[in-house]
């Protein structure tokens, strides 16, 4: 389960489109680099299935996945930099799972004999929502379809990664499946689910080997979009560096997100060595500021060793959540497993939000304020944890 998280780019490109402008900016990719593409506006068009065409325009976020040689780069830079429906180029990222290393920890401290330490510090078992009507969309490495407790939930799965069912080859989508919106009353073991009654949306972004790219990711966040999802959880990420900027393009995709009623929450990454003082970035794409970067926090509420930080002007911690040896669903014939990293943290923050949304009826900027709002406050820097805890309704 430890995971480099090396970074790297895929020789693809991401093409943000001006606002309102996906017809003529598919023209210009054509007209000034000879790049064609299909669209997820096409009938049964949400996979990145490059084909026959040279990318795929995601019309609900105004942005194209390419394949472009150097030639057409240099043409698609230049449009870039002049007035027009193109407006920024950007290599494409290779994205990863965000796991820990698994270090000896001690045994909880909490009684878990009826649910798990996080649902008890997020409030979850004492709140009256359940997330029902909600639909919470996780965007990892699938799911294991066939996992007794989710028998008669209500799971919508699509692949994003050509050549894989989303059938979890890897465990780490389950598991943050499991927390967002698990049982909780399983047939054994805790009750593990944060909003349990949520009507599932599985996306498999990332592979069984818990590699990805953002054209993937880009794909799942649209197809979130398409299906009404007021939630997408996100633990997934690439390693920045002090200083490193965000990315423009998923900032301006998390902020056409918000304005069609969905919020994007992401880990902030599992870099930092706390223990030898050092407290690496907020990783990509949970450095953008429209998109919620969520830390971790152990059974004492103290950081997690390895747990992200607000570092400098980029990137930045917005709120915590449990994410260190957190029980939950693994892809039988396990059944469970105890996991550690800001990735668990995430699916409790998406599982509270989900329960706010169908407690108040808070849809994007609203329902990020009542999660800032109603977070528990914490005797740490700010830096590192944000807002808080995260706190059910």
């Amino acid at each position: 389960m430890t995971n480099p998280r090396q970074g790297g780019t895929t020789g693809r490109y991401l093409v943000l489109m001006a606002d309102d402008s996906v017809a003529a900016a598919t023209r210009e990719l054509s007209n000034v680099a000879g790049i064609s593409t299909a669209s997820t506006a096409d009938a049964g068009g949400t996979d990145v299935d490059f084909g026959a065409t040279d990318g795929l325009v995601l019309h609900q976020l105004g942005v194209a996945v390419v394949n472009a040689d150097p030639d057409q780069v240099r043409a698609l830079a230049q449009a870039a930099a002049g007035p027009g429906p193109i407006e920024l180029l950007e290599a494409e990222r290779r994205v990863y799972a965000i796991s820990a290393e698994p270090v000896d920890e001690p045994a909880p401290a909490a009684d878990e004999s009826l649910f798990t330490w996080g649902l008890q510090a997020v409030g979850a078992q004492l709140s009256t929502a359940t997330g029902a009507g909600i639909r919470l969309c996780v965007l990892d490495t699938g799911f294991d379809v066939d996992h007794p407790d989710f028998a008669g939930r209500a799971v919508t799965t699509n692949s994003f990664v050509q050549g894989e069912t989303v059938q979890d080859g890897h465990g780490h989508g389950t598991h943050c499946i499991g927390t967002a919106c698990g049982p909780r009353s399983p047939a054994e073991g805790p009750g593990y689910g944060v909003a349990y009654e949520a009507e599932i949306f599985a996306g498999k972004v990332l592979s069984n080997r818990g590699s990805g790219s953002d054209g993937g990711i880009l794909s799942g966040i649209a197809w979130a979009i398409t299906n009404g999802c007021p939630v997408v959880s996100m633990s997934l990420g690439a390693a920045t560096r002090p200083g490193d900027a965000h990315s423009q393009t998923y900032e301006t995709v998390a902020k056409r997100a918000m304005s069609q009623g969905t919020m994007i929450i992401a880990a902030a990454g599992n870099e930092s060595r706390r223990q030898n003082g050092q407290i690496n970035p907020v990783g990509h794409p949970a450095n953008c500021p429209s998109i919620m970067a969520v830390g971790a926090v152990d059974v004492n509420l103290a950081v997690a060793w390895f747990s992200c930080g607000t570092v400098d002007r980029v990137g930045s911690v917005d709120i915590v959540g449990p994410g260190v040896d957190v029980y939950s669903s693994w892809p039988t014939p396990l059944g469970h497993n105890r996991i550690s990293g800001t990735s668990m943290a995430t699916p409790h923050v998406a599982g509270v939000a989900a329960l706010i949304a169908q407690a108040t009826g808070a849809r994007s900027w609203e329902l990020w304020a009542r999660l800032s709002q109603t977070a528990r406050r914490l005797p740490l820097p700010s830096t590192d944890v944000g807002v808080g805890l995260v706190q059910a309704p």
